[in-house]
């Protein structure tokens, strides 16, 4: 039976990538990112009693991305490893053009839901 049971089966352990998978992938993609926008800064988010530690990247255009990291160190680290500045989130905060980006994806979804209706 085993509801709660605390073995995992094969599948469930080949389904979780590793850390260092993990890590990995999170690197390819913020390199994947910063290549294709323009502008690009980091800020470092810290730990909430919901969210862990992130990094999230944010073009001028006001796109942006967001990925988990181990500790602020770690974040840091992995922006200047991609050649972009970082900031603390808690102390300059978020730029305006990310939430100006985040009101037109609203609307725009709003829009295509609407004309599908």
């Amino acid at each position: 039976m085993g509801l709660f049971s605390r073995r995992k089966s094969a599948y469930d352990a080949a389904a979780q990538p590793t850390t260092r998978e993990a890590q990995e992938a999170t690197v390819a993609h913020f390199r994947e990112f910063v290549a294709t926008h323009k502008g690009v800064e980091a800020f470092a988010e810290p730990v909430t009693s919901s969210t862990p530690m992130t990094l999230m990247l944010i073009a001028t255009s006001g796109e942006w991305t967001r990925r988990r990291v181990p500790t602020p160190q770690a974040a840091f680290d992995l922006a200047q490893s991609l050649g972009i500045p970082v900031y603390d989130v808690n102390r300059v905060g978020y730029p305006q053009r990310m939430r100006d980006w985040n009101s037109k994806q609203r609307i725009l979804a709003k829009r295509a839901r609407e004309s599908r209706a």
